[in-house]
């Protein structure tokens, strides 16, 4: 068995981790990150103690950019 690949992929893993991580932290700080789960399409319910939240525009966008990131990055 070869643990190359494994020690590679969680190498990839953990630096991906860290650098969410680090965006979470300074999202504040830049203009379009700080919008992130408050965009038009996420929508916000509030019934008395329960609060529901749906970020579909974000989760939608998300998705869109890390389908092109992640396809540029395992391009063959």
């Amino acid at each position: 068995m070869d643990l190359n690949g494994v020690g590679r992929a969680l190498i990839v893993g953990g630096l991906l981790i860290a650098a969410i991580g680090v965006l979470i932290i300074f999202a504040g700080h830049v203009p379009l990150l700080d919008r992130l789960g408050r965009l038009p399409g996420d929508f916000v319910v509030r019934r008395g103690p329960v609060t529901l939240y749906a970020p579909l525009l974000t989760s939608l966008l998300l998705s869109v950019l890390l389908t092109i990131a992640l396809s540029l990055f395992f391009r063959r």
